[in-house]
């Protein structure tokens, strides 16, 4: 057996090992110090061609700015900007068959091919498309050419989608304000302080969702030119609902429908068109209980059983006042009775006691010789007379002569009922308290007398079918003849229903009218008066308003004044709790 021995190491040798180890290790450490200061190098790179990079910068490109949201009264969106792709193309640096990229780029986009072509033939930088999806980014990648680029960029949704799209409106290819709140806000929606805090208006959607439905089911239904609705809060003036058809969808407001041409030749409001604030129309009997208010408030009507003659048509110069309205009712008419058959013999007489003066001052008041002062920047001008001469004071008393909005009439409304007060509208949430200052147009007790008659007009006269149970509504027709460059169309009306709800406490004001409806009967009574019916039992609970069949406005002391057929028992109302 053999024993092998192995020399032990020695000192100094012992040393050298130690030596190497720890010079490897320094150099491992300097490696690893290098390779992260060289990783940390592109990072940085990188994040700073992220954020400053030249085109690859969506806002920088497209001078789209960040832009707030919009939400309804409870928060509810309505408008909000969200991440999406722009596509464009260097032409210089395609490397493909410009004619096939076209045609490819035309079926994923749904553009025209034509006009793509031109773009990549063309010089310089251009989007193709912008607001894409992240899906078809996806499609156009597969093609594959390296010129065709994709930015991130911001992309306004709506995403109530045509809900409220008038007060809405929407922006332009530069995501600037193009109309409605969008234009009206937009530097205070851009503002980098204030741009990430939404922004509240006074809409409400479920109320603004009712409104729409039943308004455009009625202007379909009756194939009408157009239509429009307004809800105000008679206390603050704001607008809790507006709606106007033809409409269009925010979200692509370049595929709205293009305005149609009527049979004359003459082409229609398009759906940019906003008939509640925009156009100005004669809106008939609705003007009868303004300027009932305006005789009462000036004592030229002190009792409301004084009587009118309207036995017989009232000749004024060359003109002729008539009323379409039966036997029983050509005869000398009180107060109530003249709103209740809508006379406008009636009216035009209690105008002419009350003289023109009295009654431009009463318009003036309202509101009805100057654009409405509110938000939006489309506000249409009024057509107001220059001179109140008798017959003007006469056939202005029940509409016509004037010319006013919608919202116009809606204020003049809120005003009549609220106690007397006419407040500016306002698209914008009023905080409790905090309501503009309004001014005083007639009396408290004026406006309580006006109450009571605007609903009689609901319960016996031509407002009925307006009538919500539960819901206390009170207002006034209004069916008046399409003015004309020449006159006044045989054929064609704009009928329109003021109405408030509840008369024993008003709280909201529903304007609805109809452009030239084609019903069998084409009165307001029978097209716009059953829309608000229909919206108020939809949308009353969801505006704080509960139906209650055992409250109502007391009008026990009109109701003998009423005439009724010999041997008819008089209505009463039971007095309220």
């Amino acid at each position: 057996m053999t024993l092998t021995l192995a020399r032990p190491l020695s000192p100094r040798q012992t040393d050298d090992r130690g030596l190497h180890r720890a010079t490897a290790q320094k150099r491992l450490m300097i490696m690893m110090l290098l390779y992260g200061f060289a990783v940390g190098i592109v990072l940085t790179k990188l994040t700073f061609f992220a954020v400053f990079a030249g085109p690859a910068s969506a806002t920088t490109v497209a001078g789209r700015a960040a832009r707030g949201d919009i939400v309804d009264r409870n928060g509810a969106p309505l408008a909000r900007t969200i991440d999406a792709w722009a596509i464009g193309v260097h032409p210089d640096e395609i490397l493909g068959d410009k004619r096939d990229i076209a045609q490819r780029l035309a079926g994923i986009l749904g553009l025209d091919e034509a006009r793509i072509y031109g773009q990549l033939t063309a010089k310089n930088f251009a989007y193709i498309e912008r607001d894409a999806s992240a899906s078809l980014v996806t499609e156009v990648n597969a093609i594959g050419e390296p010129a065709l680029v994709f930015e991130r960029e911001p992309q306004r949704l709506y995403p109530q989608s045509e809900l409220a799209a008038p007060v809405l409106g929407f922006l332009d290819m530069g995501g600037r304000g193009a109309s409605g709140m969008e234009r009206a806000l937009d530097r205070k929606l851009t503002d980098p302080a204030t741009n990430g805090q939404p922004i509240a208006l006074s809409i409400d959607v479920r109320a603004q969702s009712a409104l729409e439905n039943e308004l455009g089911q009625q202007v379909t239904a009756l194939n009408a030119k157009g239509g429009a609705g307004v809800v105000l809060d008679v206390r603050t003036g704001e607008i809790m609902a507006l709606a106007s058809f033809p409409t269009f969808n925010p979200n692509n407001p370049g595929m709205a429908p293009k305005p149609q041409v009527d049979s004359s030749g003459k082409t229609l409001p398009g759906p940019f068109y906003n008939r509640v604030t925009t156009a100005a129309y004669e809106l008939g009997s609705t003007f009868k209980p303004i300027t009932v208010a305006a005789a009462i408030d000036s004592g030229t009507v002190t009792s409301m059983a004084k009587r009118f003659d309207a036995t017989v048509p009232l000749a004024i110069d060359r003109f002729l006042i008539h009323d379409d309205r039966g036997d029983e009712q050509k005869r000398w008419l009180n107060i109530p009775e003249t709103l209740i058959y809508s006379s406008n013999i009636a009216t035009a007489r209690i105008a002419d006691e009350l003289g023109g003066d009295k009654l431009a001052h009463m318009f003036r008041l309202m509101g009805f010789d100057q654009p409405m002062p509110f938000e939006l920047p489309a506000r249409g001008r009024t057509q107001f007379p220059q001179k109140f001469s008798r017959i003007t004071t006469m056939t202005s008393a029940y509409g016509h002569g004037v010319a006013v909005t919608p919202l116009h009439l809606a204020a003049a409304y809120a005003a009549l009922v609220n106690g007397g007060v006419w407040h500016p509208a306002t698209l914008m949430k009023v905080q409790p308290g905090q309501a503009a200052p309004g001014r005083r147009v007639i009396s408290q007790a004026t406006s309580d007398r006006m109450r009571q008659l605007l609903r009689l007009v609901v319960l016996q006269g031509t407002g009925k079918k307006a009538d919500a149970a539960g819901f206390r509504v009170g207002g006034k027709t209004g069916t008046a003849e399409v003015a004309t460059g020449g006159g006044y169309s045989k054929k064609a009306n704009v009928s329109t229903f003021a109405a408030a709800f509840p008369m024993d406490a008003p709280r909201y004001v529903v304007i609805v009218m109809l452009d030239s409806p084609n019903g069998a009967v084409n009165t307001a009574a029978y097209t716009a008066a059953p829309v608000v019916n229909r919206f108020i039992l939809r949308a009353g609970p969801m505006l704080g308003v509960m139906p209650d069949a055992t409250r109502d406005i007391d009008v026990n002391d009109l109701l003998p004044l009423i005439w009724h057929h010999p041997g008819e028992k008089p209505q009463t109302i039971a007095d309220p709790e």
